[in-house]
Formats: C-alpha cells, sequence, structure tokens
C-alpha cells in the first residue's frame, strides 16, 4: 500500500511522517517513531495497556488508524516526565505500590491523567470509571485507585503553591 504523510502534535511537538495510513497509531508510536512506553497487549481495544490522549481524550491507539490522526494532538506516557523528573502521578502510582510487572501502568496512567486534567477532586468511583477501560493482573485495583487519589491531593497542594 502506498505510503502516507500524516502531519500532527505528538507529546508537544508537530511531527510528519510517512506511513502506511490504515496502520495503527499503535504501530506508529512504537515501530516508526521509536516510544516504546505505549504498550501492545490484546491488540482489539480490550485491555487499555495501549491507552494514549487524542485530542486530550483517552483512546486505545491500536484502534485508530494512522490516517485518522492527521492534524490531531497525541500525548503518549514519556510526555508526563521531565528529564528525571516524574510526573506527581507516576510518582504515587509507586509509591502506593501501583506498579508490578508495570505492563498496564502507562495506559492506567494516561486513563487516570486524562481524568485528573478534568476533575482534580475525583471520588474513588469516578476513578474506578475513569481506569474501566484498562485491565491489570498484578498489582490489583485498590492501589491504583488509592495512587490516583493521592496524586489528586499533590497536584491540589502543587498548584495552592504555584
Amino acid at each position: 500500500m502506498k505510503k502516507q504523510t500524516i502531519n500532527f502534535e505528538l507529546n508537544g511537538e508537530l511531527v510528519e511522517v510517512h506511513t502506511e495510513p490504515s496502520g495503527s497509531l499503535l504501530h506508529l508510536l512504537r515501530g516508526q517513531l521509536g516510544l516504546l512506553g505505549t504498550k501492545e497487549g490484546c491488540g482489539e481495544g480490550e485491555c487499555g495497556a495501549c491507552t494514549v490522549l487524542l485530542d486530550s481524550q483517552p483512546v486505545n491507539a491500536c484502534l485508530i488508524p494512522a490516517a485518522k490522526i492527521e492534524g490531531k494532538q497525541v500525548q503518549t506516557i514519556e510526555s508526563l516526565s521531565n528529564g528525571d523528573t516524574i510526573h506527581p502521578l507516576q510518582e504515587s502510582f509507586v509509591e502506593k505500590g501501583a506498579v508490578q510487572c508495570g505492563f498496564c501502568t502507562p495506559g492506567m496512567v494516561m486513563s487516570a491523567y486524562a481524568l485528573l486534567k478534568v476533575n482534580q477532586d475525583p471520588t474513588p468511583v469516578e476513578v474506578k470509571e475513569a481506569i474501566s477501560g484498562n485491565l491489570c493482573r498484578c498489582s490489583g485495583y485498590k492501589q491504583i485507585e488509592e495512587a490516583v487519589l493521592d496524586a489528586a491531593e499533590k497536584i491540589d497542594q502543587g498548584s495552592r503553591e504555584d
């Protein structure tokens, strides 16, 4: 198939790629752009391991055709850290033991990040709802929910200090 030029914003930077338009956003990110934080789990949109933000909304990158991202904003887990400094959400995941094998972690973090961008004081039910499209087989959801709620407090405190 003929390659197509696609222009989009990736983690705050404008990029232009030449890719198979029918290939998935997941394969574009991992295979062509070398962003390995986004994981491929099921490849069918069931597990959430490949969750990224597309125009600020969490999506399964395995289900999005590359051609559909023309002119859009894509944000991956790589965008949350700043050099050696990790985002408070990532910090809370580590502190609360919400990571075990780590395979689901990038997708969980991105789903939680999307929630915290629009709701800085979520309830436990809202957290459960936000991560409901992400499956974890190791750490259990309790620690993940606690990590998101803890991060919300850290982020809220940080914003009051500014």
